[in-house]
């Protein structure tokens, strides 16, 4: 199934590429598809990991492993390392380490220097690299004036896109979970919707001021979704993406003071979930991104207002989109596999992830049964972490093959390299 639509027969793949697509198809090697979905590989615009500087948490080798096992073909690794991708020979380290991998690894570049909101980084130097997302994830920029900057140095810069973690820090400085109910009663500081909203309408406005790509990263809030909602109708260069965590949990999951469930921005309320729905279902949100950040143990194990925040999800993150928005009809399968592949793939502008299963096509696919019943077990995952808030929840829909440039990395589950 891809973008075109569905067909029942084999894919033959010769070298990198898809050779022919029918039935009844013969090769040297086989690998059984049988009552699965042969998709375009997934593409992940939002990925932490780690490398350089946080190691204990995950690598790049680890990270592109999990990303494969869960259908990934092509990740975006977030700048927010130690140094971080606010120079280009850093980005250039991670490129070819990623090279290397299992899954075809982007870097995202950094907006500013250090991350810290105040100087641009040398956007076109990191361009010149293949830097197509350029964010300060993990941060927000804050000043008006400098968001403008960036936007306008990234107008100049072909296929450009500035991402923006959208929390004002001024509002959600001090905060842990979402403010309202839930943390009233639990007595844990909030981080409110407010924070999130008002950061998208100004860069919603700037997109128009400028005419530059602006994408909103990890989408958690209603009032978030309306003002993409909104732009979009009025024809702004604006998109968006959600994660899984933000569509399948609650602030209530919270009560129970486990730092698995502590991320930024946050789990938000029923409400919230239902407006990340409705926007991956009308298109107002363009892809379903993991926002994958591993924490080593003994970091999550803190008190939750000492924990980091962040969750793994790049071995989830196809099985809770097939559980809580096929499964119920939110989402077709067809759009659920737009959200996941050629949705980001086209945000990025991975020109060889996404596109349809045809000859000629480079062989980035993805295999997966949606029927295999599994169990989240932490230990199990490929992660070097096992901060995930699914641990023990039974999942259906399975990764059984990935096939990266024409080379399976995955079969029957398991990865090849």
């Amino acid at each position: 199934m891809d973008a075109t639509g569905e067909r029942v027969g084999d894919v033959l793949v010769e070298g990198e590429r898809i050779a022919d697509v029918g039935e009844d198809l013969r090769g040297d090697r086989e690998l059984d598809a049988s009552g699965c979905v042969i998709a375009p590989g997934l593409v992940d615009l939002h990925v932490h990991l780690r490398e350089p500087g946080m190691e204990e948490a995950e690598t790049i080798d680890t990270g592109a492993r999990a990303a494969a096992l869960g259908g990934f073909t092509a990740i975006v690794a977030m700048p927010n390392t130690t140094p971080p991708h606010d120079d280009p020979a850093v980005v250039a380290a991670v490129l070819g380490k990623g090279a290397r991998s299992c899954c075809d690894v982007q870097a995202a570049g950094a907006i500013t220097k250090g991350r810290e909101g105040v100087q641009l980084a040398p956007m076109g130097e990191l361009h010149a690299l293949g830097v197509r997302i350029f964010t300060d994830d993990g941060a927000c920029v804050e000043a008006a004036g400098v968001m403008r900057a960036a936007l306008e140095y990234a107008g100049s810069l072909p296929d450009a896109v500035v991402a923006q973690h959208a929390e004002d820090p001024s509002l959600a400085a001090g905060g842990h979970m979402h403010e309202g109910d839930w943390s009233s009663r639990l007595g844990i500081p909030g981080r409110p919707a407010a924070a999130e909203d008002t950061i998208v309408a100004r860069d919603c406005i700037l997109a128009a001021l400028t005419g530059t790509r602006v994408h909103v990263l990890h989408l958690s809030s209603a009032g978030a979704t309306e003002q993409v909602r909104a732009a979009k109708a009025r024809g702004l260069p604006v998109t968006a993406e959600a994660a899984p965590h933000h569509f399948t949990l609650t602030d209530e999951a919270c009560a129970s003071f486990d730092p698995a469930f502590k991320v930024h921005p946050p789990l938000r309320t029923p409400d919230d979930v239902a407006a990340i729905k409705a926007g991956l279902a009308d298109g107002t949100i363009d892809a379903i991104a993991t926002d994958h950040a591993p924490h080593p143990t003994e970091a999550k194990e803190r008190p939750f207002e000492e924990a980091p925040p962040g969750m793994l999800g790049l071995e989830t993150a196809l099985a809770l989109t097939l559980d809580e928005l096929v499964t119920p009809a939110v989402l077709d399968l067809q759009t659920a596999l737009a959200r996941l592949s050629w949705g980001p793939a086209a945000i990025a502008g991975l020109v060889d992830h996404g596109g349809p299963i045809v000859a000629g096509a480079v062989a980035n696919l993805c295999v997966f049964d949606p029927a295999r019943r599994w169990t989240v077990v932490p230990e199990s995952l490929a992660s070097r972490a096992g901060n995930t808030p699914y641990a023990g929840r039974e999942l259906r829909g399975k990764v059984r093959h990935t096939v990266l440039r024409g080379e399976p990395v995955v079969v029957d589950g398991c990865a090849t390299r």
